[in-house]
């Protein structure tokens, strides 16, 4: 039994993909969603198989709502515009439907489907957040799941991001959010004009920026405006001088 997920934020588009599974054997349609928060919870909640994922959504995209959701369910992308069907593919959709499509052409994405579970791909998380913003473009939020919640997050909110183990930390608002990824993934995906590698732990908003300090062992400290006191090392310095020169610039 394939369990699928239908996700849309048209009613009529939801409604055709229905009845086309309807008629189909060995298939059982657990959730609807009408927007990317619904199939988060979704699948944080019923664990489908396979989501049946429209592109295009308000609030959350589909390429958002993939990088939040478990690494091991299958995507089938759905969506009227094809200049997307090349991102599908780089982040390697199951298949992908440009409507409107026919219930063949249904059935043949569910067979790819399950051979794609067959073999137990996961999901490649870096390249899905890669392409949730537009390519050579730069995060304007973070998207961060916490069981079937995800918080939002504007960038310009954060204050700092913590390298925790297999974990980042976005420390914003007084707050902290984890989210399981690499510093580096985490960097790639904000404006380097903006946020600096200080330190092979720590990535910080210039903005936030009080001072530069030094301590009693010769060890560089960046205070933020919120009274966190970063560590700098060596090469993070030399990064954070040019970058506060070209921010004060």
């Amino acid at each position: 039994m394939l369990r699928i997920a239908i996700v849309d934020d048209e009613e009529l588009a939801r409604r055709v993909v229905r009845e086309y599974l309807d008629g189909m054997a060995a298939v059982e349609v657990v959730a609807e969603c009408a927007n990317g928060f619904e199939a988060v919870k979704a699948v944080a909640e019923l664990r489908p198989d396979l989501l049946l994922l429209d592109v295009q959504m308000p609030k959350l995209n589909g390429f958002e709502v993939l990088e939040l959701v478990s690494r091991d369910v299958a995507v089938v992308f759905t969506t009227a515009h094809d200049e997307f069907a090349i991102r599908a593919f780089e982040v390697h959709a199951v298949d992908y439907l440009l409507k409107p499509f026919g219930a063949d052409r249904l059935a043949q994405a569910l067979a790819r489907a399950r051979e794609r579970i067959a073999t137990r791909v996961a999901l490649p998380v870096a390249a899905l957040a890669k392409s949730a913003h537009p390519e050579g473009g730069t995060a304007n939020r973070i998207l961060i799941r916490d069981g079937a919640r995800v918080h939002v997050i504007p960038v310009d909110r954060l204050d700092y991001l913590e390298a925790q183990d297999d974990y980042v930390a976005y420390h914003a608002d007084g707050q902290q959010h984890l989210k399981e990824q690499t510093l580096a993934e985490a960097e790639a995906s904000l404006d380097p004009a903006r946020f600096v590698r200080v330190h092979r732990s720590y990535v910080i908003n210039l903005d936030r920026v009080a001072r530069v300090d030094v301590d009693d062992r010769g060890n560089h400290l960046a205070l933020l405006t919120t009274g966190a006191r970063i560590p700098v090392s060596r090469t993070g310095h030399g990064r954070l001088t040019a970058a506060l020169a070209d921010w004060a610039g």
